[in-house]
């Protein structure tokens, strides 16, 4: 086979034969890469999970470039280039495959990831593990690119012979510029120092309900420096990720995603309580929001014209709790308006007889 090389190599122009050599290794890489693709495609089909599609998704692309500048860079040694053009091809073709395996490890990630994201589904209605999974997996997943990705760029520079001189030339100023950069990254490194303490400690985590700024929302995103908070209303509120450090806030899915919920109602003093009791009794019994674990009805508070009912109910999250105050309070008022219409809240006003008297002769004689 070298002999068959060499005579073909002999025959040609360097020139031919160097393209030649890149085409054979373009489409021997391309046909490695059909072949790996065909094969993941084929367990694909016969698994339910779908790990197979994940990897042909999201490493398919960094695999057509890397598997034909891999067999490339192993046949370089069949070219036949002068030394002045050989070098920096070499040395293109060099940091063009680093590149590539960067992208392909980066990628390699985000199928680890669907993968613990296929262990730990959010879409159970006690997901309070996969939310811290999901929140450590998030932020050490930012963590590994962004070192991925600049051990890449060291790896390139430093394979220049002018940077490699002028690197050691710096690591005699490194601890008068580690000081310059320390004050000028102070607020970044807290940042990231916060976030690194928020990914284990975790005061908050992923789809966390959180009330901050008086704004309701779940937790959308952590990143390295900054929280998504998706409000209510389909806002995004962006906040520094040493906010939560800082500052309080509510967490309200902190250690369960359970939560009371209460309804407050202004009435007469003439309202019948207990009647409201049996009726507050008989539409949470018929509501699938209501998780059966609380249901009281106590009057709170006795104003100058009014007292106060407070309505005490539980439900398995936030959203469902705010679904049931809505119904509770619309179905105790319309059961007060239909039956105790006395009950609404009504103004009254005394007067004397004598008063009144007066009044009406006053206004005979006017």
């Amino acid at each position: 086979m070298k002999e068959v090389l060499e005579n073909w190599s002999n025959n040609m122009p360097s020139w031919l034969w160097n393209i030649v050599i890149t085409v054979i290794a373009v489409i021997v890489g391309l046909i490695i890469k059909l072949i790996i693709k065909a094969i993941l495609t084929f367990y694909r089909n016969r698994n339910d999970y779908s790990l197979f599609r994940s990897i042909i998704v999201h490493t398919g692309r960094p695999m057509n470039h890397f598997v034909p500048l891999l067999v490339l860079n192993l046949m370089l040694p069949l070219m036949d280039m002068q030394k002045r053009f050989f070098t920096p091809f070499s040395r293109a073709i060099e940091i063009a495959l680093i590149i590539s395996f960067a992208s392909l490890l980066i990628t390699s990630i985000r199928v680890f990831e669907d993968y613990m994201y296929h262990l730990y589904d959010l879409n159970k209605e006690d997901n309070l593990k996969e939310r811290k999974v999901r929140t450590q997996l998030q932020f050490i997943r930012r963590i590994i690119v962004t070192f991925v990705v600049l051990i890449a760029v060291a790896v390139i520079l430093l394979s220049f012979d002018n940077v490699r001189k002028i690197g050691a030339g710096l690591l005699t100023g490194v601890g008068i510029g580690g000081i310059i950069i320390g004050f000028a990254a102070q607020q970044s490194l807290a940042n990231f120092l916060a976030g690194f303490q928020i990914a284990f400690t975790q005061p908050i985590r992923i789809d966390d309900v959180l009330v901050v700024e008086g704004e309701w929302g779940r937790v959308e995103d952590i990143t390295l420096t900054y929280v998504v908070l998706n409000i209510w209303d389909q806002r995004r509120l962006i906040l520094p990720i040493n906010y939560f450090i800082q500052k309080p806030f509510q967490n309200w899915t902190r250690t369960t995603s359970q939560i009371l919920g209460t309804v407050f109602l202004y009435l007469d003093y003439n309202t019948p309580v207990d009647a409201i009791r049996e009726e507050f009794d008989r539409l949470l019994d018929n509501s699938i929001l209501w998780d059966k674990r609380v249901k009281v009805i106590q009057v709170t508070d006795a104003k100058e014209h009014t007292i106060e009912i407070r309505a005490l109910m539980s439900a398995r999250n936030s959203s469902q709790a705010f679904d049931l105050r809505c119904y509770i309070r619309e179905n105790l008022i319309n059961f007060l308006r239909d039956n105790y219409p006395e009950s609404l809240p009504i103004q009254r006003v005394v007067l004397n007889r004598e008063e009144l008297k007066d009044d009406k002769k006053a206004i005979a004689e006017g």
